[in-house]
């Protein structure tokens, strides 16, 4: 199981959305797209914007645990 879960990953993500404005993320999708690309980088050998122990994580954990805290964004393709 995914902790913290979809749902809760979703509430952080879209917090900084104004009332009326469209949501950042609409579906799970988003969220394992984004961390799935996160993952990535990091295994190609970008530094995590988390602590962690040398060995101790894997990447995916670590990608979940920075958008979950805040530390990487999700942007639309548009603001890409």
């Amino acid at each position: 199981m995914l902790h913290p879960s979809y749902s809760d990953l979703m509430k952080v993500v879209n917090a900084d959305c104004e009332p009326g404005e469209a949501k950042i993320v609409n579906s799970r999708y988003s969220i394992v797209m984004a961390t799935s690309r996160r993952a990535r980088q990091l295994v190609a050998g970008d530094e995590p914007y988390v602590e962690t122990k040398e060995g101790e994580r894997k990447p995916l954990s670590i990608a979940v645990e920075e958008l979950n805290e805040g530390k990487i964004k999700i942007i639309s393709d548009e603001e890409d």
